[in-house]
């Protein structure tokens, strides 16, 4: 069956199109991996001790380059579609020539995408490629890292730290919960399952969207939104409450470990805090067109939820929300912790 992109040319694209690193001699360059290495290990125990949870494997994180990463989401998006059992029969009835056409122009479109988001992304837990009978990687992806650290005029080390702190709670986040990785696949599944248009052309119209978006700087969201059936809202609202618990919980973890393993925590919080709502106009303006606003939102809104949901019945009673896919906050949920707490965080195991 011709699939709906050619990842090879994916691939290609967005490693062309990627932007350089931090321009640094090597030695200094190796000597942040090395640092960023030794970081990730050192977050283990400080996640423990704030989570409560620790995951059941002792593997460490990956430090990558731009290509790397962009390998990594290209792999996850391929796995996605594999786990996808319906494959989108109603797009094969197009002639093999425009199916091919349509196959290497998303690609390229695809490629674009991941190679602008490849410098903003500082770490990411391979959720995907868990549900393929891998475990996922914690990738730390070192250019960016040390770019953003440089640019906010903080301590390197504190900075980098705080980052792993971060990612680390993913890490155990997917680790110590072995449903969650099929529950977001599912979900996915589900979203892309309830289109009215066939597999192809679902992806290629989500794909050329977000080109779109990145290319001409084109900011109406709701452009987006109208693609979706009713159906499909349902599910992303769903979707973004889960997206928006697991970022809000791990911006609180880096936080809560406090000055006594991040001594200028106080001031990375404040200028990375700044930076994030103050993007650049050429970055607000994708950003904006991606949905990447909402992306911001979830780190705040998520740690608000956590916050008050930990006020009220402690970590051991937020950690229920690990419990099943029912236990996890409800899209109207995620504003409002208390309804959480009556339904979940007081029940009786």
């Amino acid at each position: 069956m011709q699939e709906a992109i050619d990842w090879d040319l994916a691939l290609a694209t967005a490693v062309r199109l990627a932007p350089r690193g931090p321009d640094l001699p090597v030695d200094e360059a190796r000597a942040a991996v090395r640092q960023l290495r030794e970081l990730a290990v050192e977050a283990v125990t400080p996640v423990r001790d704030v989570t409560l949870m620790s995951a059941p494997d002792d593997s460490t994180a990956a430090v990558v380059d731009r290509r790397e990463w962009i390998a990594s989401n290209v792999e996850g998006m391929r796995v996605i579609l594999e786990n996808w059992q319906a494959l989108g029969d109603r797009a094969e009835s197009a002639p093999a020539v425009v199916r091919g056409l349509g196959s290497r122009g998303t690609a390229l479109q695809l490629g674009a995408v991941l190679a602008w988001m490849s410098s903003k992304v500082l770490g990411q837990y391979e959720t995907f490629a868990a549900t393929n009978g891998q475990p996922g990687r914690l990738l730390l992806v070192a250019p960016t890292i040390v770019q953003v650290g440089r640019s906010l005029d903080v301590d390197d080390r504190d900075f980098q730290l705080w980052v792993c702190l971060h990612e680390e709670t993913h890490r155990v986040q997917f680790g110590a919960v072995p449903w969650l990785s099929g529950h977001l696949t599912s979900l996915v599944s589900r979203f892309l399952d309830a289109s009215d248009l066939g597999m192809r052309e679902t992806l290629q119209r989500l794909v050329s969207f977000a080109y779109a978006a990145v290319r001409s700087l084109r900011s109406d969201v709701d452009v987006m939104r109208a693609l979706l059936t009713v159906e499909q809202r349902e599910i992303l609202a769903e979707l973004t409450a889960v997206m928006t618990l697991l970022e809000g919980h791990a911006d609180v973890v880096m936080d809560e470990v406090g000055p006594a393993v991040v001594p200028s925590v106080a001031e990375i919080r404040e200028k990375f805090t700044t930076r994030r709502e103050n993007p650049g106009a050429v970055d607000g303006l994708v950003r904006r067109a991606l949905g990447m606003e909402a992306k911001m939102r979830q780190y705040s809104e998520g740690a608000v939820f956590v916050r008050e949901a930990v006020a009220q019945v402690g970590m051991t009673g937020f950690n229920r929300v690990w419990d099943s896919p029912q236990a996890l906050p409800r899209p109207n949920e995620i504003h409002d912790p208390a309804a959480w707490v009556a339904r979940v965080g007081r029940a009786v195991a």
